[in-house]
């Protein structure tokens, strides 16, 4: 498993929020671009990335951000938040993120996400964010009837890289995944499957890893900020 940590982008700096809520902003660093930096001299094999801004506004905000991330790593990037056409998808990969991650449109134009994945084989990521098991869209502000089970699925032949499972009610709580859910829908598909929201401490991660499903990896974000999850424990009990 991936420990993939969470550098969340606000205004140009690196936040988390609590359960999605962006008035409930704390502000961890100034500089996004040196906390990927650490990240990867820790050890970390990924960075996980999200434009908060433009989730809400859907189109990217903390470009600028972004770009002085890839310009201080070498390690792959994903990215997610405002993606929603071809052309965004696009100017991204050849900016250098490694792997997009389509949330809103994977519900409202699962076509662009079957082309995309089509045409950048392994840079395609869907993200499925849940409150109380249906998927929530545009920076998690409208829910839906769907669950997330029956979404996952409509992918299952799209060739898509991962899908990125965030339960709201737990993202940035500090109460622990939602590892059943988790689980369950990791079993439920083929698609290798990411847990996110709530990882919040070395247990946590030892719960993931022994849940008895083939989890691609973990996002963890204020814990590691907070020092609650200490970064390289956590990788050595992933690999």
């Amino acid at each position: 498993m991936i420990l993939y940590p969470a550098i969340d982008l606000k205004d140009g700096h690196c936040v988390r929020l609590l359960k999605g809520d962006m008035s409930k902003a704390t502000v961890f660093s100034d500089s996004p671009a040196k906390q990927a930096r650490a990240f990867q001299d820790a050890g970390c094999e990924w960075i996980h990335l999200v434009d908060l801004n433009g989730a809400f506004e859907g189109q990217p905000v903390n470009a600028a951000a972004v770009e002085a991330i890839l310009s201080e790593i070498s390690v792959p990037a994903q990215l997610g938040g405002g993606i929603r056409d071809m052309a965004t998808i696009e100017m991204w990969l050849t900016k250098g993120i490694s792997r997009v991650i389509l949330g809103t449109v994977a519900v409202e134009d699962p076509d662009l996400v079957r082309a995309a994945a089509a045409a950048f084989p392994g840079q395609v990521a869907v993200g499925l964010d849940a409150r109380n098991g249906f998927v929530a869209t545009r920076g998690w502000a409208e829910e839906t009837e769907i669950e997330v089970t029956d979404l996952a699925r409509k992918f299952e032949d799209a060739g898509i890289a991962a899908i990125i499972y965030t339960d709201i009610n737990r993202d940035g709580a500090m109460q622990g995944p939602n590892t059943d859910a988790t689980a369950a829908l990791a079993r439920a598909t083929t698609i290798p499957v990411i847990a996110s929201g709530g990882v919040s401490s070395l247990q946590d991660l030892i719960d993931l890893r022994d849940c008895g499903a083939p989890l691609n990896g973990a996002i963890s974000g204020r814990a590691l900020y907070d020092g609650a999850l200490d970064l390289k424990a956590g990788l050595v009990a992933l690999a």
